[in-house]
């Protein structure tokens, strides 16, 4: 009995739950279901479908946070975008925090059961906001075939070493110049625990710091070696500390260092380079001798192995196979939006750029976008639409006319810390 009782329950999981037999013949199918590997998906596939499938894939979600399956950025796009008729769909990933091992192939075999259940589309999409932008894109480079084009947004696309190491950039200045002498662990995080403990200590060092002119300017300098405004830096601590800890419980150890960096070169090509100076013009200090401080500082080497995890679970060769499209805002500070000239060097070097586009929204935060805004995007890419500013703004009026969308010609300063799969020596 127990065993055809897991039958039955598996059985369940595969093929999914369907919307009540009384709905409307005109409502959506709605499919819940479960995939062997532990995740959940969501499907939504309006009564007239036009024959497109939109796989979405959601952002970053903590450790012990729930994680429902998402097939939508929100409530308005899924609403609108139904209406239009097309199929959305998308999974939980199998589990939460630096998931990119398991949302990659969750991914596909949603698209897979998707495909099972109500037959092959016309044309799939990829999109994606923030960790989703970053799985949209490895979904592109390694499953190209599966989809006719993606729409990453907010994404981190400067892909994983890069990003933690370009993290650690800042939190290494903030305990060299604030908390001289100083053990505070930044990599090797053994537990939560640590990684609380190593918070709560350079919190207190920046709120101290902003008592004083010195102290600001050196808050400015540490915030500019990862293109943010001082203001960020308290996000910056917590994803660098918190959100390291389970990555590095995943690589097994430190994926990021600093030895060999030069941080007179990392702020001569931050976009905060004129504000730090000013800053310790007023202060009547150098930033000379703190950059010779930094330079003098024990550095930090990263773990290969660890390395070679992240580079996996994701680094990024830039070889697209077919177009994509992303967008940024300007004004993100937890992402920054040099993150899209980082994935324009991997993208040119791997001979590739025809099939980018980039497109950027002159506002502040995070995946701040207009729903108009996003849907405009997604039609550029499944119609091979003009990108242009002005195109990217007529048409997100006319889909959302409530919402003045600020697409603007941009061009983000150099990442400061590439690192990607584009030059086959990159293990070196």
């Amino acid at each position: 009995m127990r065993l055809l009782t897991g039958f039955l329950l598996a059985l369940i999981s595969l093929t999914g739950t369907s919307a009540p037999a009384h709905a409307s013949t005109t409502d959506p199918v709605h499919v819940e279901g479960l995939l062997p590997g532990g995740a959940t998906y969501v499907f939504d596939v309006p009564a007239r479908w036009n024959r497109t499938v939109l796989l979405y894939s959601h952002g970053y979600v903590p450790r012990g946070a729930p994680n429902p399956a998402q097939n939508s950025p929100g409530a308005a796009a899924r609403t609108a975008l139904l209406e239009d008729g097309y199929a959305l769909i998308g999974s939980s990933y199998a589990s939460a925090g630096w998931t990119l091992e398991q949302a990659l192939p969750d991914q596909i075999a949603t698209l897979d059961a998707f495909t099972a259940r109500f037959g092959t589309a016309r044309r799939t999409v990829a999109w994606g906001t923030s960790l989703g932008g970053m799985i949209t894109t490895g979904l592109l480079e390694r499953y190209g075939h599966r989809f006719t084009g993606g729409l990453a947004m907010c994404g981190l696309q400067q892909g994983g070493v890069a990003n933690w190491n370009n993290t650690l950039d800042p939190l290494f200045a903030l305990r060299t110049l604030l908390l001289p002498g100083s053990d505070v662990p930044l990599v090797r995080l053994p537990d939560q625990a640590t990684a609380a403990s190593s918070i709560a200590a350079l919190s207190a060092a920046l709120g101290t710091a902003q008592d004083t002119p010195l102290g600001r300017a050196r808050a400015t300098l540490a915030a500019a070696l990862h293109n943010i405004s001082p203001a960020a830096l308290g996000i910056t601590i917590h994803v660098g500390l918190s959100w390291r800890q389970e990555a590095e419980s995943r690589a097994g150890g430190n994926m990021s260092w600093n030895t060999g960096v030069d941080y007179r070169r990392l702020l001569t090509r931050s976009a905060f380079r004129d504000e730090v100076l000013a800053m310790y013009r007023d202060a009547g200090a150098s930033v000379e001798a703190d950059l010779a401080t930094l330079d003098a500082a024990p550095r930090i080497s990263a773990d290969p192995w660890a390395v070679r995890y992240i580079a996996r679970n994701i680094s990024f060769t830039g070889r697209l196979d077919v177009p994509l499209l992303t967008i940024h805002t300007t004004g993100d500070e937890l992402v920054p939006v040099q993150v899209q000239a980082a994935y324009r060097d991997t993208v040119t070097r791997a001979g590739r750029l025809p099939l980018l586009r980039q497109a950027f929204v002159d506002r502040a935060g995070h995946c701040t976008f207009t729903t108009g805004e996003m849907l405009a995007a997604l039609r550029t890419v499944e119609r091979r639409l003009d990108a242009t500013p002005a195109a990217l703004n007529d048409l997100a009026s006319a889909l959302d006319p409530a919402a003045v969308p600020a697409f603007i010609r941009y061009r983000p300063a150099p990442y400061p810390r590439l690192f990607d799969l584009a030059t086959p020596e990159w293990e070196s």
